[in-house]
């Protein structure tokens, strides 16, 4: 089946009014808030308050649900063989690419403030990978942070070491974790936790907790290199106790199937970090295009390279890598949205975006020259702002190993 990536009018719709807020409400503030670092951006309660008014009346996505209709179990449809395309499925563009599409225009206004956006939090994308059908009915319009790195470890997810300790009818969690989106601003947790150390990665699950909750305690907040309007925290769990029906998905623990299930959040959430990146990136790449044309040097795309000026070369080079990532991103989203899987491609998106965002947000800082290092223009802050996105939801480094272990077709085990 062949893959269409024109956008349909339900999203060129959708993306149109996640650009008018980008560009009115975002940009407007957006140095605003990066000097004022830790203030919440009181501006998005407006817009938020319009977008979920539109969720409700089914003409704007809602990030805890996704495209998923009540009547597919996740665990149960993961354990199912997938062809290579579900025809069933028709060329359907969901909620997944109208996340991405969404995403993009935001992060075209601010990533930061995308980040800080009430009840689209990384969190939501978890619930609505992996959630049953009766905790999407409980979480559904929550704001959920996701809490998955600990002191002793960044990007490898395995090395969980927060517990889950099962008491009668409640999980009691203990541990830390830092580097929490949205951490203290958030009404909810999505925790990753083992609930058995003896049984490894397989062990490893995912709990929503109340962020305002007993046992649960914000420890600090981080000054960061960018996305300063989104706050990130450290979190502390101790003998925090919730509800045995919080642990999302089934509490089974399947050696078998290992660490499927909780990675299937990283098949929704990176797509959505690698469009973060395409929506920086393009804000770049569009400044860096006047800059350049006011200076006088013009894009010629039907002259050869080797007769254009070094920065309108450069330009070319820089937009055409940036498509490159673009069409990766909605192609992970499409089959996402059709059911196809998507591991290994919402990796080699997130990898490809991660570094064309840091390089053409930088390369937009050089070429601009004084302009593009000064606080006259957004370009210095962009590219302080893009670098996260090449880090958190799995480095570089990881994403082409989970990349590789796909092509070799190797376990974690086989290919460290």
């Amino acid at each position: 089946m062949a893959i269409n990536l024109e956008l349909p009018k339900k999203l060129k719709a959708s993306a149109e009014m996640s650009h008018q807020g980008a560009a009115e409400i975002f940009r407007p503030i957006s140095r605003k808030y990066d000097l004022a670092e830790h203030e919440y951006p009181k501006e998005l309660d407006t817009i938020a308050a319009l977008y979920d008014g539109l969720a409700d009346a089914g003409q704007a996505p809602s990030a805890a649900s996704g495209d998923r209709k009540k009547s597919e179990a996740p665990e149960a449809e993961a354990e199912k063989p997938k062809p290579a395309v579900d025809v069933t499925a028709g060329n359907r563009n969901g909620g997944t690419m109208e996340s991405i599409i969404n995403a993009i225009e935001m992060c075209w206004g601010d990533t930061g403030l995308m980040l800080a956006f009430p009840f689209q939090g990384l969190g939501n994308a978890a619930i609505a990978a992996v959630a049953t059908d009766e905790q999407l009915e409980r979480f559904g319009k929550v704001w959920a942070s996701m809490a998955i790195t600990e002191p002793s470890f960044g990007s490898d997810s395995a090395a969980v070491t927060t517990t889950a300790t099962r008491d009668g009818d409640e999980w009691v969690l203990n541990g830390t974790k830092i580097f929490v989106t949205s951490g203290s601003r958030a009404d909810h947790v999505v925790v990753w936790a083992t609930v058995d150390k003896s049984l490894g990665r397989a062990a490893i699950k995912s709990f929503v907790v109340p962020r305002e909750h007993p046992g649960v305690t914000v420890a600090r907040l981080e000054h960061k290199l960018g996305i300063r309007a989104s706050d990130t925290a450290e979190i502390r769990f101790e003998d925090c106790r919730i509800p045995f029906e919080n642990i999302l998905g089934s509490p089974e623990v399947n050696v078998e199937k290992g660490f499927a299930g909780v990675m299937q959040t990283f098949d929704n959430t990176r797509p959505l970090v690698a469009a973060m990146a395409i929506g920086c990136a393009r804000a770049s790449l569009e400044e860096l295009r006047t800059v350049l044309e006011d200076a006088g040097i013009a894009i010629d795309y039907d002259a050869p390279v080797n007769t254009l000026p070094h920065a309108a070369a450069e330009f070319i080079r820089l937009e055409s890598d940036w498509e490159a990532a673009y069409q990766l991103t909605l192609k992970s989203g499409w089959m996402a949205d059709n059911k196809v899987p998507n591991s290994m491609n919402a990796s080699m998106a997130k990898a490809k975006a991660g570094r064309v965002g840091s390089d053409v947000t930088l390369k937009a800082v050089e070429l601009a020259g004084a302009l593009g290092y000064s606080e006259r223009t957004l370009l210095e802050k962009w590219a302080r702002d893009s670098k996260i996105l090449d880090i958190f939801e799995g480095t570089q480094q990881i994403q082409q190993l989970i990349i590789a272990r796909r092509h070799l077709d190797l376990t974690s085990s086989q290919l460290k």
